[in-house]
């Protein structure tokens, strides 16, 4: 413990918390005696580098963007795997660590226990997938990945497949039109032109429907750089009470468990492990169903969390919202389908420039589709319409459901209110985060409706003055 100590080794506190700090050039200076020694072990010393690229990485980020941050975080300790959760805060030139849950296993397989917080942080692309797994849009990271990602840009509506070669499939995906079962293709292995390098899909549904895939590498060569607006969103981790506890250890503990009991019913659902009769394919239906309802729950909870934070601040992006009306749409066609409700998006040829965070735009979007094909009725129509007025820039989603009164229309916005629904798989969130959303982006999302008539939600942005 001397020699310790002499090395800048903390006590460790009654609290459970492991707690370290770093400076200006991002070594670790001080550290409570599990990650001193994990430090001394991997080669490293106190002061000295962070000997874990995970939370060295993280540290960078919070020291950048001055917002707190929380992470999972992998290594492996002589052979050992070492899991724990960092929330690192700024604190003066440097940033202050604490560590909780911190867990070193005998001989785990980590492969199986990865949480979904480490998977977004090792991943090298990231894609958004439509319910048919057709790209969306794509943020790519790694230099060797460049050709992929201007192939995706310029292929977006094409099924993701077509840009990689699946190694244990490929022959499969000949003999079809379009990918396979999603379930069938997690975790493939698969090649990229242009890289030298082996990649695996880890495909994860999303609550509002559509995938994100995430392609991971087999081997790292670099740690991956975090845009400065993802820090923005974890700034609520430096909050205190039960919405940083959500955010540090609840949400990323749940969402692994969660997405794979729906990847599980889903396969039971769609006879992929076999024969079944209808009736226990209708309880798969359900299970899969009610999954989808408690991860839309953590996300929106997760989402509360973000835009309440102080400082939270969207990224301003160059945009356009007819584009982002379309992709909306085709996020969410198959679940218009499934009640018969046709979706009028604005023509190919139309373009609204506006000023907003693209992914959070999306966000909106989605959330009100969602709600105006959940709320409509079957065989409606739900317009997407999209103009510029003295207002700015605007994008409307007009259902034909049964409306709202003047009351109705004040509280929709409200937080956890459901105008007295239940069992429709809403949480009551969804509004009340999209229009704080729309405020932060300088825009505002309002409603005009009447009983019986239905409503009309609409976002507008400031316009791009660039165009």
């Amino acid at each position: 413990m001397s020699a310790l100590r002499e090395q800048g080794a903390m006590q460790t506190t009654p609290s459970g918390l492991i707690r370290a700090r770093t400076d200006g050039a991002d070594r670790l200076i001080e550290a409570d005696e599990p990650l001193a020694n994990l430090q001394l072990r991997a080669g490293s010393t106190v002061p000295g580098a962070i000997a874990v690229p995970a939370l060295l990485a993280l540290v960078r980020r919070v020291r950048r963007t001055g917002h707190a941050a929380s992470r999972a975080i992998l290594t492996v300790d002589q052979g050992h795997p070492v899991t724990a959760m960092a929330l690192v805060t700024p604190h003066g030139d440097g940033t202050e660590i604490e560590l909780s849950q911190w867990h070193r296993g005998e001989e785990a397989n980590t492969e199986l226990s990865v949480p979904e917080a480490l998977l977004h942080h090792v991943a090298e692309a990231e894609i958004l997938l439509d319910d048919a797994q057709r790209v969306i849009v794509a943020h790519v990271r790694a230099p060797d990945l460049a050709g992929l990602a201007a192939a995706l840009e310029k292929g977006r509506g094409r099924y993701w497949t077509d840009f990689v070669t699946i190694d244990r499939v490929s022959d499969l995906m000949t003999a079809r039109r379009g990918p396979l079962h999603w379930r069938l293709l997690d975790d493939a292995p698969f090649t990229v032109e242009g890289s030298a390098r082996s990649w695996r899909a880890r495909i994860m549904p999303r609550g509002q429907g559509g995938f994100a895939l995430l392609a991971i590498p087999e081997m790292i060569e670099t740690l991956p750089a975090t845009p400065a607006a993802d820090a923005k969103q974890n700034a609520a981790d430096a909050q205190p009470g039960w919405n940083r506890l959500l955010g540090r250890d609840l949400a990323p503990a749940l969402r692994q468990p969660i997405t794979r009991i729906i990847a599980n019913a889903e396969t039971i659902r769609t006879r992929l492990a076999g024969p079944l009769a209808d009736e226990y394919a209708g309880y798969a239906r359900d299970i899969a169903e009610a999954g989808r309802h408690l991860m839309s729950l953590i996300e929106d909870l997760a989402d509360l969390e973000a835009v309440e934070a102080p400082g939270f601040a969207p990224a301003p992006d160059h945009i356009d919202l007819a584009d982002c009306a379309r992709r909306a749409a085709g996020i969410l066609s198959v679940r218009a389908q499934e009640r018969r409700i046709t979706l009028v998006t604005p023509d190919a040829a139309v373009r609204v420039p506006a000023v907003g965070e693209f992914r959070r735009v999306l966000q909106v979007l989605l959330n009100l589709v969602t709600n105006a094909i959940r709320y409509g009725p079957e065989g409606s129509t739900v317009t997407l319409e999209t103009g510029e007025d003295a207002r700015g820039a605007w994008v409307a989603v007009q259902d034909e459901g049964q409306g709202l009164d003047a009351e109705q229309a004040v509280r929709v916005f409200e937080k956890f209110e459901r105008l007295g629904r239940s069992g429709d798989g809403g949480t009551g969130l969804g509004l009340y985060i999209s229009r704080h959303l729309a405020r932060a982006m300088r825009g505002d999302l309002v409603v005009t409706s009447a009983a019986g008539e239905g409503a009309r939600f609409e976002l507008t942005l400031p316009p791009d003055p660039s165009v």
